[in-house]
């Protein structure tokens, strides 16, 4: 049986529109699937959208309509700009469906009967935009310490989890897990906090009606969190199908924005552990996009439409953008200026650059047509074991979720292959006939390395890479086939077939474009 893998993303809130920050998460988590698929691994790779609470039911009440109205015109958004990005997600659960809905109903069912609910009063601090329950203590200047908006007072009966309980457990879960939160930095902050003790979580509402009722107490809704963290379960099946569930679970990543670690890394692990479940393997939480270096925001206008950037430059070249320009886990800014930068530097003149002078000199030279290489050199086995030093790269870059790190890991291959040119000068070699065996060696060479780079660069950029496959008349890559490992092998390219000019691959973008 191969090894399963499943990645998730958060689940989007239904009051928003799709931007920029929804999209890296979204596009990371689905270039983990494909890294994983392409290794041979049974990958579950799930996204969907949170459409419960109190800040549903205001915005749609604000915009005239039903919550769930709302939540179904919104989500096709989120849907149109997943296919848009090429994400290969398998599953899309929405926190209104059936299953979903069952599956939270059984769960609070089930911590319930383990005696880690009960109902009491709660009196304290709520902030709505956050979904989060504040006290005295922790307010800062009297607003929310999370998004610094306004809090206000709650008192009203109240379901409570027994989080309190878990403290220990969280703790000794931590420490025989350190890599269960990253990055680093992210793991140290959420010890400090749980160290310094939890407090039972209320996790009902009675002051509004747009949620999954508390099983035997319709006047209660469950509390937004403890519903929307469940999608995770309950797109395995989770409680009916403990098959298909036990096969992928636990999750070996939860992606997710820095703001909602607490709910991912306290809340989450603490809930599953009473139903006598096992946390997740690990909590990614990434960065903050920046927009020209300032907050992106409504107000100031700068929100980032995905959906124009993709028309703007390009599905592969914004995928690479957002994963090349900023470390994973670090905050980083947009800029189109960077973009630009990126395109035209790293995939038009450094790759595309490659692959058009390679493809043009081999039509040039030998109408297109590789043959077996005989003239080799230890020049073509330092390019060889560079290659095979590059996949471990790469592999090791995945393991640390370190996307810019096998990015750069590839484009130093790209470098390489365009200075062996320069070393090679294929040009020279043509002039003298006695020297073709040689410059055969050198093409060789060159386009065993690029179906080498069109393999490492799929998960990234996988039209490109299959537009780029297609025309050094290589079968697509079929994740289904687990032809991983046979691919690695190096001298695979087809012999005696022409290969032909085809577009640059990444066309320059001209400023005035922007």
């Amino acid at each position: 049986m191969a090894e399963t893998f499943y990645v998730t993303t958060p689940i989007y809130y239904v009051n928003d529109f799709p931007h920029i920050g929804h999209a890296y998460t979204t596009v990371a988590a689905d270039v983990l699937a494909r890294y994983h698929r392409y290794a041979g691994r049974d990958v579950f790779f799930l996204t969907g959208t949170d459409e419960h609470g109190q800040k549903v039911e205001k915005a749609a009440e604000a915009a005239g309509e039903t919550p769930i109205q709302l939540a179904d015109r919104v989500v096709e958004r989120f849907k149109n700009l997943w296919v848009k990005l090429n994400i290969s997600n398998d599953d899309f659960i929405r926190t209104t469906q059936e299953r979903h809905i069952w599956a939270a109903s059984r769960f609070f069912e089930a911590v319930q009967e383990h005696g880690d609910i009960y109902l009491g009063m709660y009196e304290d601090w709520y902030c709505t935009p956050c979904e989060s329950f504040w006290t005295e203590q922790q307010l800062v200047n009297g607003k929310c310490p999370d998004c610094g908006r306004d809090v206000h007072k709650l008192k009203e009966e109240s379901y409570f989890f027994k989080m309190s309980a878990y403290q220990k457990p969280l703790i000794d879960y931590l420490e025989a897990n350190p890599s269960f939160v990253r990055p680093e930095s992210r793991y140290n902050e959420l010890v400090s906090f749980v160290r310094g003790g939890l407090k039972d979580l209320s996790i009902s509402r009675t002051t509004f009606s747009w949620g999954i009722p508390v099983p035997g107490n319709q006047k209660h809704v469950i509390y937004v969190w403890f519903d929307a963290l469940l999608n995770y379960i309950s797109a395995l099946g989770y409680p009916d199908d403990m098959e298909r569930f036990n096969h992928f679970w636990p999750a070996d990543v939860h992606l997710i924005g820095k703001d909602i670690l607490r709910f991912h890394a306290v809340y989450w692990p603490t809930f599953l552990m009473a139903a006598g479940l096992k946390p997740p393997r690990q909590v990614f939480a990434h960065g903050w996009w920046t927009i020209e270096g300032k907050k992106m925001s409504k107000s100031l206008r700068n929100v980032v439409d995905p959906y124009a950037l993709v028309d703007t430059y390009g599905i592969d070249p914004l995928r690479y953008f957002l994963l090349r320009e900023v470390p994973f886990g670090q905050d980083g800014d947009f800029s189109h200026q960077a973009m630009v930068h990126r395109i035209n530097s790293d995939l038009a003149n450094d790759f595309g650059n490659l692959l058009n002078r390679s493809v043009g000199m081999l039509v040039k030279y030998f109408g297109g047509k590789l043959a077996e290489p005989t003239d080799l050199t230890d020049l073509e086995g330092e390019i060889r074991e560079l290659t095979m030093e590059t996949y471990r790269q790469v592999e090791a870059a995945f393991g640390d979720l370190a996307f810019h790190q096998a990015l750069i890991a590839i484009w130093k291959l790209v470098g390489r292959l365009n200075k062996y040119i320069d070393e090679t000068a294929p040009w020279v070699l043509y002039k003298d006939p006695n020297k073709h065996p040689r410059l055969m060696a050198v093409m060789a060479t060159l386009f065993e390395g690029l179906r080498h780079i069109s393999q490492m660069i799929y998960p990234f950029m996988p039209d490109s890479a299959q537009k780029m496959r297609n025309q050094l008349l290589l079968s697509p890559i079929d994740t289904l086939t687990s032809r991983y490992e046979t691919d690695r092998i190096w001298g695979q390219m087809p012999i005696g077939q022409a290969i032909s000019r085809k577009p640059p691959l990444f066309p320059r973008i001209e400023s005035d474009k922007t």
